[in-house]
């Protein structure tokens, strides 16, 4: 095989970076972007030359206008779509926002609506499955102090 064509066969991702935040009541954050059709977790994609964690805070910093810690790797999910082709998505652990944070918290105007908090049990009425599976794995992950690996947000011994 050439160089060339083992190029071919190699996957290229794209990556994209997230944050799972919370607040006093133990409710998850969500953002609500002017371009789905669905409420998403702080974050986006990940830059040439910069690391899945990098992109997370830039991205949180962007579009929620704070600087908090993010802190260690929850989630890490294969979810090839066919329209973008393969993607590689990460969520980190942002752990519990004060009262003070969520009152600094000013969105991107040209990105988001609006964010909220959300109950556990709540999620599916305000975001896909695969999501909702995302952040179930990334809640169970940060409570036993794992790493959960998904593909299509499912873990593989689960299908």
């Amino acid at each position: 095989m050439t160089e060339n064509e083992h190029e071919a066969k190699m996957a290229h991702p794209r990556m994209a970076a997230g944050a799972l935040f919370f607040d006093d009541a133990d409710r998850v954050l969500l953002v609500e972007p002017l371009y789905k059709d669905y409420r998403d977790v702080p974050g986006g994609y990940v830059e040439n030359g910069e690391s899945p964690l990098q992109a997370c805070v830039r991205e949180v910093q962007e579009e929620l206008g704070i600087k908090p810690a993010i802190g260690r790797l929850l989630v890490v999910d294969w979810a090839p779509n066919p329209g973008e082709g393969d993607k590689v998505l990460y969520l980190f652990d942002g752990g519990r926002l004060t009262a003070d944070e969520c009152r600094h918290i000013e969105l991107q105007a040209d990105e988001l609506r609006g964010y909220a908090f959300y109950d556990v049990g709540e999620l599916s009425e305000h975001t896909i499955p695969r999501l909702v599976r995302r952040i179930t794995a990334g809640i169970e992950a940060r409570s036993y102090d794992s790493t959960a690996y998904l593909e299509h947000g499912v873990a593989p011994r689960e299908r």
